[in-house]
């Protein structure tokens, strides 16, 4: 899997994100997401929202994802 596609994914699923993905070996991911929807949301209810973006490909194509979940206001 490219790290582009996981981006694109992302930032389809949920609209207005911007998503930085990276990961070198095509199974194990890192990734900074900032979205609006993330307000007022805690982490693991953050990290759903992006797994969400991906359906079957976590835990199949994507090994591993470590997320790194932000709103406008904690980016900046």
């Amino acid at each position: 899997m490219d790290p582009s596609i996981i981006q694109s994914l992302i930032e389809e699923g949920l609209p207005g994100a911007r998503a930085e993905v990276r990961g070198a070996d095509g199974v194990h991911f890192e990734a900074t997401v900032v979205a609006e929807a993330f307000r007022g949301k805690l982490p693991l209810a953050r990290h759903r929202l992006v797994y969400a973006t991906l359906g079957d490909r976590m835990g199949g194509e994507i090994h591993a994802l470590s997320l790194k979940t932000l709103t406008p206001d904690e980016a900046a």
